[in-house]
């Protein structure tokens, strides 16, 4: 099987990655209960740096956007000096690492935040069966919406996270516009039902993820700045009927703004609404022009299929990357991928297991 698309270093604006190979956000919960990175996650990061871009795992902007245990944030200086380690690991071995900013909206529970509500665009709760707090597992909630002149205090959080993490020798940022939280709930009609300007019109609910944009690009060159969104997608019960109408929109708009790349989870293995026919890389390159990142679900043959057709410029791999921190050196080589024992050690702080431990080929078979 050629991969000799997948391997060919890509100029990203002005900057040079070595494949077109990225790391996926996946929110790992090692970071601890002050939220800020720490050597564990430096070796994960460093290990996986033969990547030729890292998207870091979801950090979040502020208190507020906190929704899930033991993730890392970028509101504090401290915090930033701690993602600075990181990012030196990574570049070490000549990798990219951009930070992806997060605000989990009404992903979140009142356990976080001292028993006040979590916030939202409208008061809709999700629909599932429970959410890991502090205090352990708990239904959802009901958020609370945003009244309208605090929304500006909410993307000054954006704009000073993006300070920090300029500070911290980012490469660049990627706002997290997909899977239900905040930027998400906004864009989409079954979540956003607000009657100022932030809602109704699929221009309005546009408005606000235009602008975070906007306070970020006062900060960062607009090619420094990426947005992830995921227009087929179910998870925190997403989904909406006029879904293809809004995000061709979407994509349409941050084309015109001149974004550095456009990060579109095409892929359904997180589950697909059956809304209609599910939007594909096609669909987002025929109204955005620049790099074109596909993600969700992608094994080594489709990513090369992907890149040599033009429907992408970039694809990123998410559980791969997990149990294969040689992921790159295998897809090079031709050689098998790992498939993890445990999952269930994945997404939850128990220290090296399931997250260090994984061996490179090249170890396996001494």
């Amino acid at each position: 099987m050629t991969t000799e698309h997948l391997l060919t270093p890509f100029d990203f604006h002005d900057m040079k990655i070595k494949n077109r190979i990225v790391m996926a956000p996946m929110t790992r919960a090692r970071a601890g209960q002050q939220r800020v990175p720490n050597e564990l996650m430096v070796k994960y990061y460093s290990q996986r740096a033969d990547a030729g871009m890292i998207i870091t795992e979801a950090t979040t902007v502020s208190q507020q956007a906190n929704g899930w245990n033991e993730s890392p944030g970028i509101y504090t200086d401290e915090m930033a000096d701690a993602w600075k380690t990181v990012v030196d690991a990574v570049h070490a071995k000549g990798s990219r690492i951009i930070l992806q900013l997060w605000h989990c909206g009404r992903a979140s529970h009142s356990g976080f935040h001292g028993g006040k509500p979590a916030v939202a665009p409208s008061a809709i709760k999700i629909n599932g069966e429970y959410i890991h707090t502090p205090q352990g597992k708990q239904p959802y909630q009901t958020p609370r919406a945003l009244q309208t002149d605090e929304i500006p205090s909410v993307i000054e959080d954006y704009r000073q996270a993006v300070m920090r993490a300029k500070s911290a020798g980012f490469d660049g940022v990627e706002i997290h516009g997909a899977n239900g939280y905040l930027i998400d709930t906004f864009l989409q009609s079954k979540t956003n039902l607000r009657t100022d300007q932030y809602g109704g019109s699929i221009e309005n609910r546009f408005r606000f993820l235009k602008e975070v944009f906007e306070a970020v690009a006062t900060v960062w060159p607009k090619q420094k700045i990426g947005v992830r969104l995921s227009p087929n997608g179910v998870f925190n019960d997403m989904g909406s009927p006029d879904y293809r109408e809004q995000f061709t929109y979407v994509a349409q708009q941050l084309n015109a703004l001149q974004l550095g790349y456009l990060h579109v989870m095409d892929g359904l293995a997180f589950g697909f609404h059956e809304l209609g026919e599910p939007m594909t890389l096609k669909d987002f390159r025929n109204v955005y022009h620049g790099p074109l990142m596909g993600n969700c679900g992608y094994d080594v043959a489709g990513a090369e299929a992907a890149i040599a057709r033009g429907d992408a410029d970039l694809i990123a791999f998410g559980r791969p990357f997990i149990s294969n921190p040689d992921l790159v050196d295998r897809i090079r080589n031709g050689w098998p991928l790992a498939e993890p024992a445990d999952m269930s050690a994945w997404y939850t702080p128990v220290g090296e297991t399931g997250y260090t431990d994984f061996s490179t080929y090249a170890d396996s078979t001494k």
